[in-house]
């Protein structure tokens, strides 16, 4: 069960004026009048959690794709794949997090590393733990992380998970700063010294 209950907020301008006070009062005086007993009390109408988590989803995949745009735009030698993907919070379907793009980059101790990168709308400790994210804040507005991932045998199949052997979490940089972000991103797909330096060079 949601920590909360939402609602759809009726939007503005929607309220009923009977007929008389358009018509009537119009031909008398020129005006529409709009006492209080013309309109009628908005009602709200609880959301489930599935309403919400959808909701929330759309916008984080919208977010996504616009984000990969920037990043494919940037420079025709830089490219990423567009992957997304997004998961809302179980108790909190209102946030959530959606994987932009993925690819490979060498590190200083750590050779070919797949990483992925992701968007929250919340900001959060992430830690080397099961639960991935601790102290969850919904008052920032956006966090941007990218993780270190590996295949793993799940019975009969390979799925992919946090690659913990990479830096102790598996996080490769995290930031509330977007242009911070895009920076990491494109120098993490930046393959060779020349692409670097134009990447270096953003403000």
């Amino acid at each position: 069960m949601s920590m909360f209950r939402y609602y759809a907020a009726k939007a503005k301008g929607q309220a009923l004026v009977p007929a008389k006070a358009v018509h009537t009062n119009f031909l008398r005086t020129g005006r529409i009048a709009r006492d209080a007993e013309d309109w009628v009390a908005e009602e709200r109408r609880y959301l489930t959690d599935e309403e919400v988590a959808a909701r929330t989803g759309l916008r984080l995949e919208n977010a996504g794709r616009k984000t990969h745009q920037r990043l494919s735009r940037f420079h025709k030698g830089i490219r990423f794949p567009e992957i997304i993907f997004h998961k809302t919070l179980a108790t909190l379907p209102h946030l959530g997090y959606v994987h932009v793009t993925a690819s490979k980059a060498n590190f200083a101790d750590y050779k070919d590393v797949t990483w992925g990168f992701y968007i929250a709308n919340f900001s959060a400790e992430i830690t080397a733990d099961e639960h991935f994210f601790n102290r969850i804040n919904p008052r920032y507005s956006r966090m941007y992380f990218a993780v270190a991932m590996k295949n793993e045998e799940d019975g009969k199949t390979l799925q992919q998970v946090i690659n913990r052997d990479f830096r102790e979490n598996g996080v490769v940089f995290r930031t509330a700063d977007p242009k911070t972000a895009l920076k990491n991103v494109l120098m993490l797909g930046a393959k060779n010294a020349e692409l670097r330096k134009i990447v270096e060079a953003i403000g």
